[in-house]
């Protein structure tokens, strides 16, 4: 087992002491690279990227190579292996995003859903933890993640993106039955491919709640945060002598901050919409909050990335327990450079609030 060099993520994590802020970038490996434009281009498509571990393993590092400041790598995946491997059939349309051959519509349809062998049926992601963790050698930790049960649920059920999620909430409402057994499929389905991710070799996971923020207060504690806080509770915590960290993000869950903070995780992520002093004062000590800057600004000039980076540090105040991030991921059209202006302002303005 390689030492870690630099483990200021997983301590902040923990809300344990660190020199700077550590910070890491939601889709960090991605289209606003060029690096990973060509290997796109080199691996075919998309899926053919993420289902070949040396492809997997070379975006993963490109921006770590890139900018030094980052202070996790986060496994180049996608959140719908899980369907895939259920036996849904996932394709990318260009321009359409993906989409799904099979879809999930009646009860008969979840009961026929295999729960998914995560070393059988997603063996490609494992090898992809176990080689990406070997190139980084004790580099910074590497993050494992899945999405969450509701998310996936919504992509089976509709087939693909939504806008409204009108045949997932209509059987939220309908057919409640099915949809709990759909969720309780994916909630064991994330619990071990997220245990088998550990394994591998992954030293934090992240659980993306993409679309919890859609529903109701009722429904989100009923059909999403409940079915993570199972998923927590079965998630090996401590691997090769260390802890492993737990993240919850659920986009547009600010409302919802002091019931996710009871899920058992160590942190929460939080989108841009919230301020993050005041989650800071909600949620108490009880967890470590990561985010929150709006991806949007990295489309401005350095000088007002730095300004905002400024605001958001004074917001949280000193002390640990916060984990730089965007508030979701980078977009494809940001000028690189800025992005690395965003990781200079954070380590270098956040010194004075390790004090």
């Amino acid at each position: 087992m390689t030492a870690l060099k630099n483990d200021r993520f997983l301590r902040a994590l923990l809300k344990q002491p660190v020199d700077v802020t550590p910070v890491w970038m939601m889709r960090q490996a991605g289209r606003y690279l060029p690096e990973y434009r060509a290997s796109r281009a080199k691996a075919g498509d998309f899926m053919s990227l993420c289902m070949n571990p040396e492809f997997a393993c070379e975006v993963t590092m490109q921006p770590l190579d890139r900018y030094p400041q980052l202070d996790a790598a986060i496994l180049f995946s996608d959140i719908l292996t899980i369907p895939d491997a259920m036996g849904q059939g996932l394709y990318f349309e260009t321009g359409e995003g993906p989409r799904f051959k099979k879809v999930v519509s009646t009860l008969a349809d979840v009961e026929a859903l295999p729960i998914p062998d995560p070393h059988k049926d997603l063996g490609y992601v494992m090898d992809a933890v176990s080689t990406i963790r070997r190139e980084l050698n004790g580099r910074v930790p590497l993050i494992g993640f899945s999405g969450s049960p509701w998310t996936l649920a919504t992509y089976m059920v509709e087939g693909g993106s939504s806008k409204d999620y009108r045949k997932t909430k209509t059987m939220l409402y309908d057919n409640p039955q099915a949809l709990h057994l759909l969720l309780d499929k994916l909630a064991q389905s994330v619990t071990s491919y997220l245990n088998g991710q550990i394994m591998a070799g992954a030293q934090a996971v992240q659980i993306f709640d993409s679309w919890g923020g859609n529903l109701s207060a009722a429904a989100y504690q009923e059909f999403s945060l409940a079915y993570m806080r199972k998923i927590v509770s079965g998630l090996i915590r401590e691997h090769e002598g260390r802890k492993v960290p737990v993240i919850l993000f659920t986009k547009g869950g600010g409302l919802w901050l002091e019931s996710i903070a009871d899920a058992g995780a160590d942190a929460l992520g939080l989108d841009w919409t919230c301020d993050i002093g005041e989650a800071r004062q909600r949620v108490g000590g009880k967890v470590a909050l990561q985010g929150n800057m709006d991806p949007t600004v990295l489309y401005a000039k350095p000088e007002a990335i730095r300004t905002e980076v400024g605001r958001i540090l004074a917001s949280y105040g000193k002390g640990s327990g916060h984990v730089f991030n965007l508030g979701h991921g980078i977009t494809p059209e940001v000028d690189p450079e800025h992005a690395g202006a965003f990781l200079r302002a954070v380590h270098e303005l956040s010194a004075q609030y390790h004090e």
